[in-house]
């Protein structure tokens, strides 16, 4: 885009010594050549980060002791310099208290784009909760908390686990995505009483464990990774109801390659809609399917190594051109220029070294004059 400058944001695992966050700009007439800009300490484990580019901020969630011998979650704002990439700390607060020595640190972040909330799951304690945002944008204090209670029958869902928080395009309503529970719940913001109703519940497969959720640009399906069985469920959405009709299953793996081997974790669709995008950590790739819009089916393309272990996260650049991801154990960004006719990635050969990344995300801004 002219006149304007892509930056990077990575979250990563990281004690408050460490530069936890980064920023990068992007240069994708250099084949996605990464150049660091700033660097930011005194957070533990920021592992996911919200941009809003419009207004130039920052959202990184936390952990930190709650004195009791309990973890509980933080978000951290920040303003974002567009000309140099700089952060300066905004606030800080607390998002999930935990009683005692429990633990409520958070898994992820999201943000009504009305900028009157933000949505934080934590994927220990159980819980969403419901942060509101003053006019600057800045969040002020947890307004609710919606408690998940129940179990599964099978290893690592003994109890909830609320992975991820999605707003629906037109935002009437939130899809929480529960691993612990194999179901996506839905819920609706009540802005005047500033609380989370609870609508209803999609449930998935047993073992699935669903994690992270995405809708099709066109909002008639939307799509969920499951961390634990290793596939994708498609899904036709019915907007007025806020429903959600299951459509297929399909594995993330080559044929023959064990799933008690792999996890996945992220899930993006390109922007027109025709490729979804995959990743799985232990085969160390990235999955990609072409989409059929009409009935949600997919069809596998590819599967392409991330060259590097444990892609925890990854994210297509806002114009489609690269995907980069965030490698957690190969201690690196790893950058792919996309076909956008086959939906195939291919290695640019840039990389950026980064201590445990696991989270990556793209914005535009204005560039310097």
């Amino acid at each position: 885009m002219k006149n304007t400058r892509l930056l990077l944001f990575t979250g990563s695992y990281a004690s408050a010594e460490e530069s936890g966050v980064q920023v990068f700009e992007f240069n994708g007439e250099a084949g996605g050549e990464l150049t660091p800009l700033d660097q930011v300490q005194g957070i533990t484990n920021p592992t996911f980060v919200n941009v809003d580019a419009a207004e130039g901020r920052l959202y990184v969630i936390g952990e930190k002791a709650n004195g009791q011998g309990g973890k509980e979650g933080e978000v951290v704002s920040f303003s974002i310099n567009p000309q140099n990439g700089k952060l300066t700390e905004l606030n800080r607060i607390s998002t999930m208290p935990a009683a005692g020595s429990g633990q409520t640190t958070t898994c992820h972040i999201s943000r009504d784009t009305r900028n009157e909330f933000i949505i934080v799951c934590s994927y220990h304690g159980g819980l969403v909760g419901l942060v509101s945002l003053d006019q600057k944008g800045l969040p002020v204090r947890l307004e609710d908390t919606a408690v998940h209670t129940g179990q599964r029958n099978l290893p690592g869902q003994e109890k909830p686990h609320p992975h991820s928080a999605i707003f629906s395009p037109d935002e009437k309503f939130l899809f929480v995505s529960d691993l612990g529970l194999d179901l996506i719940r839905t819920y609706k913001i009540n802005r005047d009483a500033k609380t989370l109703e609870a609508l209803g519940d999609t449930m998935l497969h047993e073992g699935a464990g669903p994690r992270h959720f995405v809708f099709h640009p066109d909002g008639k399906s939307a799509y969920v990774i499951n961390e634990l069985d290793c596939t994708v469920t498609s899904f036709l959405y019915d907007s007025a109801a806020g429903t959600l009709q299951t459509v297929a299953t399909i594995s993330t793996l080559p044929e023959g390659y064990p799933a008690a081997n792999n996890s996945c974790a992220e899930i993006a669709l390109s922007a027109d809609g025709l490729f979804l995008y995959g990743s799985n950590r232990g085969h160390d790739s990235i999955v990609v399917y072409a989409v059929d819009p009409a009935t949600a089916r997919l069809t596998l393309v590819e599967h392409v190594s991330t060259h590097g272990g444990h892609p925890r996260h990854f994210a297509l650049t806002p114009d489609g051109a690269y995907l980069i991801a965030a490698n957690r154990d190969g201690n690196n960004l790893v950058v792919f220029s996309v076909d956008r006719a086959s939906g195939r990635l291919s290695f640019t050969g840039n990389t950026a070294a980064l201590s445990k990344p696991v989270c990556v995300k793209p914005a535009y801004f204005p560039a310097a004059d």
